[in-house]
């Protein structure tokens, strides 16, 4: 594949814009060190002409967020018959829709959090559901809205009704669960090592934790028994594969080792288009299988394919 011609599509115009293009730029670089000749496109609404110009061999998506990880750009790319990497048009829009996602998941016997979709003009002055619960986007990623209404506090946040709220009417509130971040990565239908996300600058695993350096620890391997090691890793492959993903993806999870027993383990989310900054997490799980930053992208894009 060295010397074939890779589009790297970054940026675009989602709330998730400067993340991808920090994913896209640390991509393009590693793929030109691994002999590609490589055109960087800062994706806008014109990007199917400039594709359609440009006649790449392989799209390597390193978009984030609406409209480049929801199918959008999925079926752009389908359309014009160019091979891409990451998941494909139905499972994209699947997994970025975090309700639906999650009614998969509970059908496949992943264990998930009570809650429910809302549109967010319907939570006034009552709590939906008792506190401590989250709120957040149902098709947003990297935190963006992510609200955490704890217990004891009198009312729904009021930025739910504000006219500052920008992503979308539809909210999922779901039952807050207390816990140890974890995520898990799968590559090729296979789980990578599980890594545990420790905030260092708050309870919550916020957009400055995910990608302010030292706004987080990851500890991987993660410090947890073997058998929830291994149960996080067999979930992970059960998303993957529910939600009919490809490539790459990493399922995030909370696990509560208070609660008796082996402790209360939940899924949370998909994400198929995770990040790759210096501070991500697929990267650093590949590092720990022995494979390098350049040799993750290589494959992703003899990985790339349409009709996915």
């Amino acid at each position: 594949m060295s010397g074939k011609h890779v589009a790297v599509l970054m940026g675009g115009i989602s709330s998730e814009r400067p993340v991808s293009l920090s994913s896209g730029n640390a991509c393009a670089d590693a793929l030109e060190g691994e002999g590609f000749r490589v055109s960087r496109i800062d994706v806008d609404r014109n990007v199917a002409a400039v594709l359609a110009d440009l006649r790449p061999d392989v799209a390597f998506n390193a978009l984030h967020g609406p409209y480049g990880e929801d199918g959008a750009i999925q079926g752009i790319l389908e359309y014009l018959q160019i091979p891409y990497t990451h998941s494909g048009v139905l499972a994209s829009a699947l997994a970025m829709d975090k309700g639906r996602a999650k009614s998969v998941a509970a059908a496949a016997g992943i264990p998930v959090a009570d809650g429910r979709v809302m549109d967010r003009h319907e939570i006034g002055a009552q709590h939906p559901m008792q506190p401590p619960y989250v709120v957040k986007p149902v098709s947003e990623g990297s935190s963006f809205g992510v609200v955490i209404v704890r217990e004891g506090q009198s009312h729904p946040p009021q930025v739910l009704g504000s006219s500052d709220w920008r992503y979308g009417d539809r909210v999922m509130v779901e039952r807050y669960v207390a816990g140890r971040e974890l995520t898990c990565g799968v590559m090729d239908g296979e789980a990578l090592g599980v890594t545990e996300i420790v905030p260092l600058s708050g309870a919550f695993y916020d957009y400055d934790a995910k990608y302010v350096a030292g706004g987080s620890k990851h500890v991987i391997p993660a410090e947890i028994s073997p058998n929830i090691y291994q149960k996080i890793q067999r979930l992970a492959v059960k998303a993957h594969q529910a939600m009919g993903c490809r490539g790459v993806s990493r399922s995030d999870f909370r696990f509560d080792d208070t609660v008796s027993g082996e402790g209360e383990l939940v899924w949370l989310e998909i994400n198929t288009q995770p990040g790759m900054t210096p501070t991500s997490l697929v990267p650093e799980m590949a590092a720990h299988a022995g494979r390098s930053f350049g040799e993750l992208v290589r494959w992703m894009v003899e990985d790339a394919s349409c009709s996915r």
